[in-house]
Order: C-alpha cells, then sequence, then structure tokens
C-alpha cells in the first residue's frame, strides 16, 4: 500500500488520503488493485482474472484518466466499460 500511495503522491500529484479511489493495473492486465483512503485508514482492494483481461482506460497524455462509478463497476467485473449491452430479453420480444 504504501508504495502505490507514493505513486499516487509523486507520479500523480495528488494526496493518496483525500479520499479518492485510485487504480492501477498489473502488467499482464489480468490484476487491478484499488487504493483508497476512507478517512480512518488506508484500504487495498485487488482483483484477479481468472480468465481474460481487465479493458483498461486510454490516456491522452499517458497519466492518468478518470472514470465514472458505473465505469469502474464494469470493469470490476471484467466487462467492456466502453460498450457495455444489455443481453437480457425483454418479455415483448418472441
Amino acid at each position: 500500500m504504501n508504495t502505490l500511495a507514493l505513486q499516487v503522491q509523486e507520479g500523480l500529484g495528488r494526496d493518496p488520503h483525500a479520499g479518492e479511489i485510485f487504480c492501477f493495473r498489473g502488467r499482464k492486465g489480468d490484476l487491478v488493485k484499488l487504493l483508497w483512503h476512507d478517512g480512518v485508514g488506508m484500504s487495498l482492494y485487488m482483483k484477479r482474472l481468472e480468465a481474460g483481461k481487465f479493458i483498461w482506460p486510454v490516456s491522452q497524455g499517458g497519466t492518468s484518466v478518470q472514470i465514472s462509478a458505473a465505469q469502474l463497476g464494469y470493469l470490476l467485473e471484467g466487462i467492456d466499460w466502453r460498450n457495455p449491452r444489455w443481453t437480457q430479453r425483454s418479455e415483448k420480444a418472441g
């Protein structure tokens, strides 16, 4: 956690204790780490996909990208958040 917090502070110039969620992807693309401070302590969440890779946003400047809570939810589920599709059939469809 300390290494990631240091990356946030020095690499992004942000305060890792400000309550924002910072998301990092592993080299292979199948691991994601979320770092946040909830006002009481620093927390780290890690998730590894058994198959496939996380769809990662592309930054314009090569540094950081802001995404919405919904996009983060898709990302953590391994769903392509750039083009989510409703797959449930409506009752009207025959």
